[in-house]
């Protein structure tokens, strides 16, 4: 199985710009091409977060225009830029899952031999997330559900603090509770997040934790205490996660952009 993550879109309203200048319509645009080009194609795309954004109806009707021209199946979850009922709104005659859960975008995919869970992190009007009691009831009573069967859980947020602390600010909240939960259940392969525009990877709850870059701009890699979010047109990237029985999951983050053809040594 083989499963594609891009993140953090941004579609913003025709003729506008975001972040000094930057078309993230466009890098969007460019990111899903490059999707749809893949060989092998991916089974499924996650998009893990910050569909729109300023969440308004004519940017979602933009995402789903952008997203029509990937083939598989598609499977969203919002992000702190996005609004909750305005995306339900504009996403979910598209991708009636979003109605699955009456209070929250979250849902549960069990098409593929790998289960998918998609948590909604959202905390209306904060940049950051949370997991709060109701959304943890249910994510436990998901996977006790799924028998066992291997699990790949993704969300907005990481859960998971990285090091740079402008964005681990923002990181999801949850209670003690929650890793253990996670680590309660060894069939979940791996967390994978969007929101902090950068390639990370931690052991994390006796799972791995992964985040995957953003499709336009990035965030700098600032390891440095108390320092500020700041902007960087570093290449934009996405993932690629593998699935199989006898390697478990397996993550590639690939830049998207030519670079030309690859050529035999």
């Amino acid at each position: 199985m083989l499963v594609a993550q891009i993140s953090d879109f941004h579609v913003h309203p025709v003729g506008q710009m975001v972040y000094a200048g930057i078309d993230t319509n466009a890098m969007t645009r460019r990111a899903i091409a490059t999707i749809a080009a893949l060989d092998p194609v991916p089974d499924c795309v996650l998009v893990t977060g910050d569909l729109a954004d300023g969440g308004g109806l004519d940017e979602y009707a933009l995402v789903v225009d952008i997203l029509s021209r990937l083939e598989m199946p598609v499977f969203v979850i919002p992000g702190n830029h996005d609004r909750r009922e305005t995306m339900r709104d504009g996403l979910a005659a598209a991708y009636p899952y979003l109605r699955q859960a009456e209070d929250f975008l979250h849902y549960v995919v069990e098409d593929f031999p790998v289960r998918l869970i998609g948590l909604d992190t959202v905390v209306p009007g904060k940049v950051g997330g949370a997991i709060c009691a109701a959304r943890a009831a249910w994510f436990a009573d998901r996977l006790a559900e799924g028998d066992g069967r291997p699990t790949l859980v993704f969300m907005h947020h990481p859960p998971f603090v990285t090091g740079v602390s402008g964005m681990d600010a923002t990181m999801c909240r949850t209670d003690s509770a929650f890793a253990g939960l996670v680590e309660s259940h060894p069939e979940i392969e791996c967390v994978v997040a969007g929101h902090h525009h950068r390639p990370i990877t931690r052991r994390w709850a006796g799972t791995v934790g992964f985040v995957v870059p953003g499709v336009a701009h990035q965030l700098a890699l600032d390891l440095r205490p108390g320092q500020p979010i700041r902007f960087i047109l570093e290449p934009p990237g996405f993932a690629l996660h593998a699935w199989s029985p006898e390697t478990g999951l397996v993550s590639h983050v690939a830049p998207i952009g030519d670079y030309g053809p690859s050529r035999d040594f």
